[in-house]
């Protein structure tokens, strides 16, 4: 049977059927929003975006808002939640058709909740999946290399990301990463549209200012100042990294209105997010952390976490998603090959491409940095786990990356049932049993 998307693209024009789809998510999604009755209108609602950490700020952002006493809902790539009723987002996708968005907004309105979370990506705001969503706080934690096969480059990007701070959306605060790369770009764009920016990071000029970092394998306490106000806050996750998501959260706090106590404590309530820097534990003598990180700068920011906090070494199994950014793929491999004490190159999920083909464009970044010595490959993940396990040594810490919360991978366009932390639990217990 012929697809008719694939053969329009075939007899039409790049730019016609970029109109095309463009008018056809336009009316799609005005019919989604009148089917259900326009149940976002005079909601209170936050969208977080940015490259890594937006389920985990958004996590953040919940705890806080419900430890206030705060009925929320949230959307994010990992779970949905509306007034407590938590349940895994089972699409593999941050922001799903407009149909299943306009649902969760009914929802929510029916459960009557004070704020809604939104975890926002740049497809969805560049296919128009959020249209018609009054936005009233944006965050947007960081910009680092990502989805390029779609967007072509950085700049187009940041651009597609920016459109959360333009109109229809405009909202009234806008939380930003001061020490990122692109908080120019998005200051500029925040100020364009006439929001109050609150900056955060160890910049100097920053409004939310770091000002002191202690991590530990049980999490990180933070000091920082706010205008003339010092706060000092405990969080149960852990990484730098994540304290910027805590900081990103903070300013939310902030911006709706809660009190320093509030956002101390409801920061600190947040005990783990599903897929990331989880923690799975079989009374095995080392670590095994499973997290999602599928970006050069994740990849980088978790290992560098996790040799802070481990006393022996840091062996990782990943590998790279099939049909998506290829141009990350070296990249990833290089920051693995400098940080990883050992890798196992596997698969992540191929989709419809060549699994061999993936594995030795990011086994060409692990060559370029001379880390061949210190690299497995195996074609399959659980044999790649069961390996990594095998090898490791008291105090050590294993990573699995890639497939985070996950309940399937995408097998030669095939899903195949996986769940990362089963796998490793299984995996340990049969270790334990030999």
């Amino acid at each position: 049977m012929i697809n008719p998307k694939r053969l329009a693209r075939r007899l039409l024009p790049t730019g016609a059927i970029h109109s095309l789809e463009y008018t056809y998510r336009k009316s799609r999604g005005a019919f989604w929003r009148a089917r259900y009755g326009y149940p976002a209108r005079g909601m209170h609602i936050i969208a977080v975006t940015g490259t890594n950490g937006k389920t985990t700020t958004a996590s953040y952002i919940n705890a806080m808002l419900k430890h206030a006493g705060l009925k929320t809902a949230v959307y994010t790539t990992a779970f949905i939640e509306v007034d407590g009723d938590n349940r895994p987002n089972r699409t593999h996708l941050t922001i799903s058709h407009q149909s299943v968005v306009q649902k969760f907004f009914a929802e929510a309105r029916a459960a009557q909740v004070d704020w809604v979370i939104l975890e926002v990506t740049s497809h969805a705001l560049d296919q128009g999946r959020i249209d018609g969503t009054p936005v009233e706080i944006a965050a947007i934690t960081n910009l680092t290399q990502e989805h390029l096969d779609y967007h072509g480059t950085m700049q187009a990007y940041a651009s597609a990301k920016a459109l959360l701070l333009k109109p229809p959306y405009s909202p009234k605060y806008c939380v930003l990463n001061a020490d990122d790369e692109w908080f120019d770009f998005f200051k500029s764009e925040a100020e364009t549209a006439e929001s109050q920016i609150i900056s955060y990071g160890e910049d100097k000029d920053a409004d939310l200012r770091l000002t002191s970092t202690d991590l530990s394998a049980q999490g990180f306490s933070i000091t920082a100042r706010y205008d003339s106000e010092h706060t000092a806050f405990t969080s149960q996750l852990v990484g730098k990294f994540n304290a910027y998501n805590a900081l990103a959260a903070y300013g939310v706090g902030k911006a709706v209105g809660l009190t320093q106590q509030q956002i101390e404590q409801g920061l600190g309530a947040l005990k783990s997010v599903p897929g990331r820097m989880e923690s799975v534990k079989a009374g095995q003598p080392f670590n095994v952390v499973v997290d999602f990180a599928i970006t050069p700068d994740a990849l980088e920011h978790v290992l560098q976490a996790l040799k802070e906090i481990t006393k022996g070494k840091v062996a990782i199994v990943f590998g790279s998603t099939g049909d998506r950014d290829k141009t990350k793929r070296g990249p990833m491999g290089e920051v693995v090959g400098k940080l990883a004490d050992r890798i196992y190159l596997t698969d992540d999920e191929t989709y419809t491409e060549d699994p061999e083909i993936i594995r030795d464009e990011v086994y060409a970044g692990i060559k370029a940095v001379k880390a061949q010595t210190k690299t497995t490959v195996l074609e399959d993940r659980r044999e790649a786990i069961r390996l990594a396990f095998k090898q490791a040594k008291a105090g050590d810490t294993v990573l699995l990356t890639g497939i985070g919360n996950e309940d399937y991978r995408n097998m030669g366009g095939k899903k195949v049932p996986w769940d990362e932390r089963e796998v490793a639990r299984e995996e340990l217990a049969s270790r334990k049993n030999d």
